[in-house]
Protein backbone atom coordinates (compact mmCIF):
# COMPACT_ATOMS: atom_id res chain seq x y z
CA UNK A 1 0.00 0.00 0.00
CA UNK A 2 1.33 3.83 -0.92
CA UNK A 3 1.52 5.94 2.01
CA UNK A 4 0.42 8.81 0.56
CA UNK A 5 -2.96 7.16 -0.21
CA UNK A 6 -5.88 8.82 1.41
CA UNK A 7 -7.97 6.44 3.85
CA UNK A 8 -11.45 6.23 3.86
CA UNK A 9 -13.39 4.49 6.75
CA UNK A 10 -16.76 3.05 6.10
CA UNK A 11 -19.08 1.13 8.51
CA UNK A 12 -21.74 -1.56 8.11
CA UNK A 13 -20.41 -1.77 4.55
CA UNK A 14 -22.98 -4.90 3.85
CA UNK A 15 -26.21 -2.85 4.93
CA UNK A 16 -28.06 0.08 3.41
CA UNK A 17 -25.66 2.74 1.42
CA UNK A 18 -22.33 0.32 2.45
CA UNK A 19 -22.14 -1.26 -0.30
CA UNK A 20 -22.23 1.84 -2.95
CA UNK A 21 -20.47 4.22 -0.91
CA UNK A 22 -17.48 1.07 -1.05
CA UNK A 23 -17.67 1.21 -4.92
CA UNK A 24 -17.59 4.94 -4.68
CA UNK A 25 -14.76 6.15 -2.68
CA UNK A 26 -13.04 2.27 -4.38
CA UNK A 27 -13.31 4.28 -7.85
CA UNK A 28 -12.26 8.12 -6.19
CA UNK A 29 -8.58 6.41 -5.16
CA UNK A 30 -9.50 5.98 -1.79
CA UNK A 31 -7.24 3.03 0.47
CA UNK A 32 -10.79 1.82 1.28
CA UNK A 33 -10.82 0.06 5.35
CA UNK A 34 -14.39 -1.79 5.95
CA UNK A 35 -16.12 -2.71 8.89
CA UNK A 36 -19.59 -4.76 9.18
CA UNK A 37 -20.87 -7.06 12.81
CA UNK A 38 -21.07 -9.87 10.03
CA UNK A 39 -17.22 -9.34 10.25
CA UNK A 40 -16.90 -10.60 13.92
CA UNK A 41 -17.61 -14.41 12.18
CA UNK A 42 -14.34 -15.06 9.83
CA UNK A 43 -16.08 -16.98 7.40
CA UNK A 44 -17.95 -13.50 6.11
CA UNK A 45 -14.95 -11.80 6.61
CA UNK A 46 -13.12 -14.17 4.61
CA UNK A 47 -16.07 -13.64 1.73
CA UNK A 48 -15.82 -10.37 1.19
CA UNK A 49 -12.28 -10.02 1.29
CA UNK A 50 -12.49 -12.65 -2.09
CA UNK A 51 -14.97 -10.76 -3.17
CA UNK A 52 -13.24 -7.19 -2.84
CA UNK A 53 -9.70 -7.75 -2.95
CA UNK A 54 -8.64 -3.99 -3.19
CA UNK A 55 -10.43 -3.05 0.07
CA UNK A 56 -9.38 -3.54 3.86
CA UNK A 57 -11.83 -5.98 5.72
CA UNK A 58 -11.56 -5.71 9.83
CA UNK A 59 -13.51 -7.61 12.24
CA UNK A 60 -12.90 -5.52 15.27
CA UNK A 61 -15.89 -4.23 16.18
CA UNK A 62 -15.61 -2.20 19.12
CA UNK A 63 -15.30 2.01 18.33
CA UNK A 64 -11.91 2.58 19.23
CA UNK A 65 -10.67 -0.82 18.29
CA UNK A 66 -12.04 0.23 14.74
CA UNK A 67 -10.68 3.24 14.53
CA UNK A 68 -7.29 2.52 15.46
CA UNK A 69 -7.17 -0.44 13.02
CA UNK A 70 -7.61 1.42 10.19
CA UNK A 71 -5.49 4.16 11.16
CA UNK A 72 -3.13 1.82 11.27
CA UNK A 73 -3.55 0.98 7.25
CA UNK A 74 -1.84 4.20 6.18
CA UNK A 75 -1.36 6.11 9.46
CA UNK A 76 -4.21 8.25 8.37
CA UNK A 77 -7.82 8.81 8.19
CA UNK A 78 -9.22 10.91 5.41
CA UNK A 79 -12.63 10.29 5.22
CA UNK A 80 -15.22 8.30 7.80
CA UNK A 81 -18.60 6.89 6.35
CA UNK A 82 -20.69 6.22 9.22
CA UNK A 83 -22.89 3.96 7.50
CA UNK A 84 -25.69 3.00 9.92
CA UNK A 85 -28.32 0.85 9.62
CA UNK A 86 -30.86 -1.59 11.24
CA UNK A 87 -34.08 -3.22 11.28
CA UNK A 88 -36.98 -0.67 11.56
CA UNK A 89 -39.11 -2.14 15.36
CA UNK A 90 -42.91 -0.61 14.56
CA UNK A 91 -45.16 -0.54 16.92
CA UNK A 92 -47.44 1.60 19.51
CA UNK A 93 -45.33 2.85 22.31
CA UNK A 94 -47.69 1.23 24.65
CA UNK A 95 -46.62 -2.03 23.55
CA UNK A 96 -43.13 -1.25 22.52
CA UNK A 97 -40.53 -3.38 24.14
CA UNK A 98 -37.80 -1.42 26.15
CA UNK A 99 -35.03 -3.95 24.60
CA UNK A 100 -35.88 -2.93 21.19
CA UNK A 101 -35.63 0.44 21.97
CA UNK A 102 -31.90 -0.19 23.26
CA UNK A 103 -31.26 -2.38 20.49
CA UNK A 104 -31.81 0.16 18.13
CA UNK A 105 -30.29 3.25 20.20
CA UNK A 106 -27.26 1.13 20.22
CA UNK A 107 -26.64 0.06 16.86
CA UNK A 108 -27.74 3.84 15.39
CA UNK A 109 -26.97 6.48 18.15
CA UNK A 110 -24.40 4.67 20.31
CA UNK A 111 -22.26 3.08 17.84
CA UNK A 112 -21.82 5.89 15.68
CA UNK A 113 -21.34 8.51 18.56
CA UNK A 114 -18.25 5.77 19.77
CA UNK A 115 -16.74 5.88 16.51
CA UNK A 116 -16.45 9.44 16.21
CA UNK A 117 -15.50 10.38 19.73
CA UNK A 118 -12.55 7.42 18.80
CA UNK A 119 -11.84 9.19 15.82
CA UNK A 120 -11.48 13.34 16.79
CA UNK A 121 -8.10 12.92 18.20
CA UNK A 122 -6.35 11.43 15.24
CA UNK A 123 -8.79 13.77 12.81
CA UNK A 124 -7.94 17.05 14.88
CA UNK A 125 -3.85 16.20 14.76
CA UNK A 126 -4.23 15.42 11.41
CA UNK A 127 -5.32 18.72 10.56
CA UNK A 128 -7.76 17.37 7.72
CA UNK A 129 -10.79 15.10 6.93
CA UNK A 130 -14.65 14.51 5.93
CA UNK A 131 -17.48 12.95 8.13
CA UNK A 132 -20.38 11.71 6.06
CA UNK A 133 -23.28 10.56 8.53
CA UNK A 134 -25.72 8.07 6.66
CA UNK A 135 -28.98 8.67 8.56
CA UNK A 136 -32.36 8.98 7.49
CA UNK A 137 -34.99 11.51 6.50
CA UNK A 138 -37.84 9.14 8.19
CA UNK A 139 -38.34 12.22 10.66
CA UNK A 140 -39.61 14.70 8.47
CA UNK A 141 -43.23 12.56 8.56
CA UNK A 142 -43.51 11.13 11.57
CA UNK A 143 -45.73 7.91 10.75
CA UNK A 144 -47.91 5.92 13.50
CA UNK A 145 -45.80 3.23 14.93
CA UNK A 146 -42.48 4.63 14.10
CA UNK A 147 -41.71 5.74 17.45
CA UNK A 148 -38.33 3.83 17.70
CA UNK A 149 -36.46 4.35 14.90
CA UNK A 150 -37.26 8.08 14.65
CA UNK A 151 -36.31 8.64 18.14
CA UNK A 152 -33.10 6.62 16.90
CA UNK A 153 -32.98 8.55 13.09
CA UNK A 154 -33.42 12.32 15.51
CA UNK A 155 -30.88 11.27 17.80
CA UNK A 156 -28.37 11.00 14.95
CA UNK A 157 -29.10 13.84 12.87
CA UNK A 158 -28.55 15.57 16.50
CA UNK A 159 -24.90 13.95 16.66
CA UNK A 160 -24.31 15.61 13.02
CA UNK A 161 -24.98 19.17 14.69
CA UNK A 162 -23.12 18.88 17.78
CA UNK A 163 -20.22 17.33 15.90
CA UNK A 164 -20.30 19.86 13.24
CA UNK A 165 -20.19 22.44 15.55
CA UNK A 166 -17.10 21.28 17.78
CA UNK A 167 -15.02 20.38 14.49
CA UNK A 168 -15.79 23.53 12.21
CA UNK A 169 -12.75 25.66 13.88
CA UNK A 170 -10.95 22.43 12.98
CA UNK A 171 -11.93 22.56 9.20
CA UNK A 172 -13.50 19.72 8.83
CA UNK A 173 -16.68 19.57 7.99
CA UNK A 174 -19.58 16.76 9.00
CA UNK A 175 -22.40 16.51 7.02
CA UNK A 176 -24.99 13.59 6.84
CA UNK A 177 -26.93 12.17 3.58
CA UNK A 178 -30.76 11.55 4.95
CA UNK A 179 -32.00 8.98 2.52
CA UNK A 180 -35.70 7.59 2.25
CA UNK A 181 -37.29 5.10 -0.21
CA UNK A 182 -33.15 4.06 -1.47
CA UNK A 183 -32.74 0.55 -2.75
CA UNK A 184 -31.31 -1.81 -0.51
CA UNK A 185 -32.17 -5.22 1.28
CA UNK A 186 -32.10 -3.74 4.21
CA UNK A 187 -34.92 -1.38 4.30
CA UNK A 188 -36.47 -1.42 0.84
CA UNK A 189 -36.14 -5.01 -0.68
CA UNK A 190 -36.04 -5.37 -4.26
CA UNK A 191 -38.60 -8.87 -4.15
CA UNK A 192 -41.33 -6.51 -2.07
CA UNK A 193 -41.11 -2.75 -3.73
CA UNK A 194 -39.25 -3.90 -7.06
CA UNK A 195 -40.65 -7.39 -8.27
CA UNK A 196 -44.33 -6.67 -6.52
CA UNK A 197 -46.83 -4.70 -8.93
CA UNK A 198 -48.22 -3.65 -5.13
CA UNK A 199 -44.93 -2.74 -3.74
CA UNK A 200 -43.78 -0.96 -6.88
CA UNK A 201 -47.67 0.98 -7.23
CA UNK A 202 -46.52 2.04 -3.42
CA UNK A 203 -43.87 3.76 -4.42
CA UNK A 204 -44.77 5.27 -7.63
CA UNK A 205 -47.74 6.85 -5.59
CA UNK A 206 -45.45 7.83 -2.61
CA UNK A 207 -42.56 9.04 -3.94
CA UNK A 208 -42.42 12.11 -6.56
CA UNK A 209 -39.68 10.77 -8.27
CA UNK A 210 -42.01 7.69 -8.56
CA UNK A 211 -39.26 5.19 -7.95
CA UNK A 212 -36.77 4.09 -5.56
CA UNK A 213 -33.03 5.76 -5.78
CA UNK A 214 -30.57 3.88 -7.39
CA UNK A 215 -27.38 2.97 -5.14
CA UNK A 216 -25.20 4.92 -7.57
CA UNK A 217 -27.10 7.80 -7.12
CA UNK A 218 -26.21 7.75 -3.31
CA UNK A 219 -22.87 6.59 -3.90
CA UNK A 220 -22.08 10.23 -6.49
CA UNK A 221 -23.12 12.35 -3.20
CA UNK A 222 -21.07 10.24 -0.98
CA UNK A 223 -18.24 10.69 -3.66
CA UNK A 224 -18.89 14.65 -3.40
CA UNK A 225 -18.93 14.80 0.17
CA UNK A 226 -15.89 12.67 0.60
CA UNK A 227 -13.46 14.84 -2.20
CA UNK A 228 -15.11 18.35 -1.85
CA UNK A 229 -12.28 20.41 -1.52
CA UNK A 230 -14.39 23.65 0.57
CA UNK A 231 -14.81 22.93 4.30
CA UNK A 232 -17.86 25.39 5.20
CA UNK A 233 -20.47 23.13 4.30
CA UNK A 234 -20.95 21.72 7.36
CA UNK A 235 -23.48 20.54 9.72
CA UNK A 236 -26.14 19.83 6.61
CA UNK A 237 -28.38 16.99 7.17
CA UNK A 238 -29.02 16.36 3.45
CA UNK A 239 -32.75 14.93 1.56
CA UNK A 240 -32.01 12.17 -0.37
CA UNK A 241 -35.74 11.10 -1.26
CA UNK A 242 -36.91 11.77 -4.28
CA UNK A 243 -38.96 14.48 -3.65
CA UNK A 244 -40.98 12.97 -0.25
CA UNK A 245 -42.43 14.14 1.67
CA UNK A 246 -45.12 16.19 -0.26
CA UNK A 247 -48.24 17.89 1.54
CA UNK A 248 -51.31 15.90 0.87
CA UNK A 249 -54.01 17.15 -1.59
CA UNK A 250 -56.68 19.15 -0.03
CA UNK A 251 -59.74 18.17 0.79
CA UNK A 252 -62.91 18.19 -2.07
Amino acid sequence: MSESKPVALITNALAFAGPPAVEALVQAGFQVVVHDVAFAVRQAQEDYQRAHPEVVVLTDQVPAEIVESAWAVNHRLDVLVSNDAYRPIHGSIEAAEMESLQATLDRLVVFPFGIARAAIPRLKAQGKARIVFISSNRNRLPLRGGAIPDIARAGANALVKSLSIELAPHHIPVNAIAPNFLYSETYYPKARFVDEPEGRAYIEQTVPAGRLARPEEIGELIHYLATMQGTFLTGAIIDFSGGWPVALPPPP
